[in-house]
């Protein structure tokens, strides 16, 4: 999963694979939010999906923002926390329905070139959208 913001609309995509098989991708546009709230509902979609499908008892989140994947965990990131109260609900019912089940958050930074990560990262940089109230811009 990727983050990218220009003019005020942030784009995020979010790819879902099991067994290293593409299963979904998302693609979500918002307007006038931080680039870490970008990444954690980022995050947040991904692991909403990868929840969705049955039988899955690991999730690997790969992500650049390694340091927005900790503040999910964190009581004092008040910005923050509607992303990471919904992400906590969501694996306390993973986690709760088989005490294998368990997440890993890997940080993957751009540099390192990874061909998955350089597909979602490409596809963040490419949307050009315009915003659809331009008279709301500031």
């Amino acid at each position: 999963m990727d983050a990218s913001i220009k003019n005020d609309i942030a784009t995020f995509i979010s790819h879902t694979h099991i067994l290293n098989h593409p299963l979904i991708k998302t693609l979500h546009h918002v307007a006038f939010v931080t680039s870490p709230e970008a990444e954690l509902f980022a995050i947040r979609c991904g692991i909403n999906q990868a929840l969705s499908k049955e039988n899955i008892s690991k999730i690997i989140v790969f992500t650049d923002s390694i340091y927005v994947a900790k503040k999910i965990f964190d009581p004092l990131s008040h910005s923050l926390q509607i992303h990471a109260v919904a992400i906590l609900n969501e694996l306390q019912q993973y986690f709760s329905r088989d005490s294998n089940n368990s997440i890993e958050f890997l940080e993957c930074p751009s540099h390192l070139n990874w061909h998955l990560h350089k597909i979602v990262n490409l596809e963040t940089k490419a949307s050009n959208l315009m915003p659809v109230y331009p008279c709301k811009m500031s």
